[in-house]
């Protein structure tokens, strides 16, 4: 149900995104470190409805599909208004690229893997990864509102961080999904043929139709 309160974190996490590329897109100090406080609660409650869903034992289906969501869109949002407002730049965009053509890849893989109703759970490796993108991104942030060289540096590393541990979790993952796109491939291919052997039987089966001679 929408209504338990890892959802509603969940909810909130979606919710507080449009709110955060505004406060950003005003590019004023002030705002700047509203958006850094709202994105680190967006990020705090990526945690707590994970950990309360585990202790309520109030896991749903809507919780697992509204929270990699959250996470993709407060990450990719939040790396998007930088590098248009010129906080990531440079080589350093290259990482950006990296983080969200995974994510991409990612989320077609999971959407194919959901019609073979196939769930690969989170690694740890990925938990990880997460928190890294979340902590660089709150870096950068901070080092727009306080116009901190220091800030940027330590976010960029850690940016830098998080795109090649992207790598290797969007590699793992597509191994762990190869071994149902082959199999998939394999039963529609030979359905495919089956149809057709199917057909060229009733073809040959059927009578030949000619009209009576007089």
């Amino acid at each position: 149900m929408v209504a338990n309160v890892p959802n509603a974190l969940t909810l909130f996490r979606i919710a507080a995104i449009p709110a955060i590329v505004a406060l950003l897109y005003l590019d004023r100090p002030h705002w700047v470190w509203l958006a850094l406080v709202l994105f680190a609660l967006a990020c705090v409650s990526d945690f707590l409805d994970g950990y309360i869903a585990r202790a309520m034992r109030s896991q749903s289906e809507l919780g697992r599909f509204l929270d990699p969501i959250a996470d993709k869109l407060l990450v990719s949002a939040a790396l998007l208004m930088l590098a248009g407002l010129g906080n990531i730049q440079g080589l350093t965009l290259l990482a950006a690229v990296v983080i969200l053509c995974r994510e991409i890849v990612v989320s077609g893989l999971r959407e194919f893997l959901a019609a073979l109703d196939v769930s690969i759970p989170v690694s740890r490796l990925a938990k990880w990864k997460t928190a890294l993108q979340m902590t660089a991104i709150g870096f950068l942030i901070a080092g727009d509102a306080a116009r901190s060289a220091d800030l940027h540096s330590i976010g960029t590393v850690g940016l830098w961080a998080a795109a090649v541990i992207t790598l290797f979790t969007g590699y793992d993952y597509l191994r762990a999904s190869l071994r149902y796109i082959r199999p998939a491939e394999n039963a529609a291919s030979g359905a495919v043929d089956h149809v057709a052997a199917t057909e060229e039987e009733a073809a040959i089966a059927e009578p030949s139709i000619r009209p009576a001679g007089r």
